[in-house]
């Protein structure tokens, strides 16, 4: 039987939010009971938010980040001149810095594409799913990044900089525009369930920004998703007058302590997240539990009724149903106010390969990896849109870099951060269309002088959320700092 917090909640008679809160224990009720009832004027009106600097197209984000590098060419830009040529010696025409040894013979698509939608949209095998949606996606095959490292160009997509210390684009979203509910996380992480991508919860945190502004790590389908939320076993001995006696303690040593340090605002923001967190105890079970959702909704996702045992090896079934199982959650996240939520496919745990940095074998890597992502994305794109939700709503597809059109070894592909792909869809993009196409070999863009950056990517993201990329800054050791430091343009012609 599971006997953790979340399955105890769902099985047991609903409390009042006071009653929840003065019997929860471990040092969150306490904390948290006071502010509460103070704002509950402001709850009944609707949680608070801040103000664009314009009408926004989009309220909410949805970022699906392939960790390890996704193969554009194997995946979504199609090349026929790889196939033409494949096995052939490549000659790029210039010289070529390859991370390691991939500058072998030409490599055709490990898989056959074909056409979907009006649109036409060249898909191949294994994101087949996808084409359901093909004429929802706006695609940017001739995105360019700075770095083949995996560290730092994942930190450059997520963080607008190649080096750690500065937010990720979450955090902005929330530092921008705040909350809209007050019992769940503005930002919400949802991490590979192998573990994490390179450089871990850097990509998330909130740096020098208030520290209330930093994504929430979730992992739905473990017995606890989110870590350290509820009180351990072990504390059966709290009683209700002990935490009362508790709490007035921490809230004199608190007052003492922020007394001594004015301007210091780490204090402020760890009591928020104490009251967060006691809010979430009531929201976030209901939140995470899918049980109730129909199976033609499951289905839609490729999701299983029960949640399966991970295997240690990568299966095309499990994959589908855990990076479903997280689409899904973030459907019932964004449904209830959840303002960013990144989901994340690939970790950092070395070999054999669990994430997308194919370079022995796109094949055995990519294939159940990228069938996973397909199904459970375009469950998404269908479940949002049928929800009318889609409309104010972007989804991000991005990864750190793409992959040579080179082999290396025979079966796998080197690092490509000379041309990758993104794809969006949803509140204020065009919809059925490429922006941005790639040379012949998906080797660099094809116009060589206009690519598009990672910063044109944050800059069009914040845009259609109401946010001037160039306005939406924040004073850090006497420098006004953004997402897109000192460039990014607005991509006129992906919008709606």
């Amino acid at each position: 039987m599971n006997t953790s917090p979340f399955h105890r909640l769902r099985a047991g008679a609903p409390l009042s939010r006071r009653e929840f809160l003065w019997q929860s224990g471990g040092g969150l009720g306490g904390i948290a009971l006071a502010g509460l009832l103070q704002q509950e004027h402001l709850l009944a009106a609707g949680a608070r938010t801040s103000a664009p600097h314009f009408p926004p197209k989009a309220k909410r984000v949805v970022q699906l980040f392939m960790a390890g590098a996704a193969s554009h060419i194997d995946l979504f830009d199609f090349k026929p001149e790889l196939v033409k040529r494949d096995g052939q010696p490549s000659d790029f025409g210039e010289p070529v810095e390859a991370f390691q040894n991939g500058l072998g013979p030409w490599k055709k698509p490990v898989w056959n594409f074909k056409p979907f939608g009006q649109s036409g949209k060249m898909l191949s095998e294994p994101v087949a799913d996808l084409g359901r949606a093909a004429d929802d996606l706006a695609f940017i095959h001739n995105l360019v990044g700075k770095t083949g490292i995996h560290s730092q160009a994942t930190l450059l997509q997520a963080t607008g900089f190649q080096l750690p210390g500065f937010p990720g684009m979450g955090c902005w979203a929330s530092y921008g525009l705040g909350s809209e509910n007050e019992n769940l996380p503005t930002f919400v992480v949802l991490p590979d369930h192998r573990g994490l991508a390179s450089n871990g919860v850097k990509n998330w945190d909130a740096a020098f920004l208030p520290s209330q502004h930093s994504g929430t790590m979730i992992y739905p389908g473990r017995d606890t998703p989110i870590a350290d939320l509820f009180p351990h076993k072990k504390g059966d001995f709290i009683t209700r007058n002990s935490e009362i006696a508790a709490q007035e303690a921490l809230a004199k040593l608190n007052r003492e302590h922020a007394a001594a340090r004015a301007g210091d605002a780490r204090l402020d923001a760890r009591i928020r997240s104490y009251e967060l967190a006691a809010k979430m105890q009531l929201a976030a079970p209901e939140a995470l539990d899918i049980s109730k959702e129909p199976d033609h909704i499951l289905d839609l996702y490729g999701v299983k009724r029960n949640p399966p045992t991970w295997p240690k090896e990568i299966n095309a079934d499990e994959e589908r149903d855990y990076f479903g199982r997280k689409c899904l959650v973030a459907r019932r996240l964004l449904e209830r106010g959840v303002r960013f939520v990144q989901i994340w496919s690939g970790n950092d745990n070395g070999f054999p390969r669990r994430n997308w940095d194919s370079h022995e074998d796109i094949e055995r890597d990519h294939g159940p990896l990228a069938s996973g992502m397909a199904r459970g994305a375009v469950g998404l794109i269908q479940d949002l849109k049928q929800r009318g939700l889609l409309d104010d709503t972007i989804i991000l597809w991005t990864t750190e870099f793409g992959r040579m059109p080179s082999t290396q070894g025979g079966k796998g592909r080197d690092h490509n951060p000379y041309c990758f792909t993104n794809w969006l869809c949803g509140g204020g993009i065009k919809r059925g269309i490429t922006n941005g196409e790639s040379d012949q070999w998906g080797y660099k863009p094809a116009d060589r002088k206009n690519p598009t950056t990672v910063y044109d990517i944050h800059a069009t993201m914040l845009h259609l959320l109401g946010l001037d990329h160039t306005r939406l800054t924040y004073r850090h050791n006497g420098i006004d700092r953004r997402l897109t430091d000192v460039h990014g343009h607005v991509i006129k012609n992906l919008l709606a």
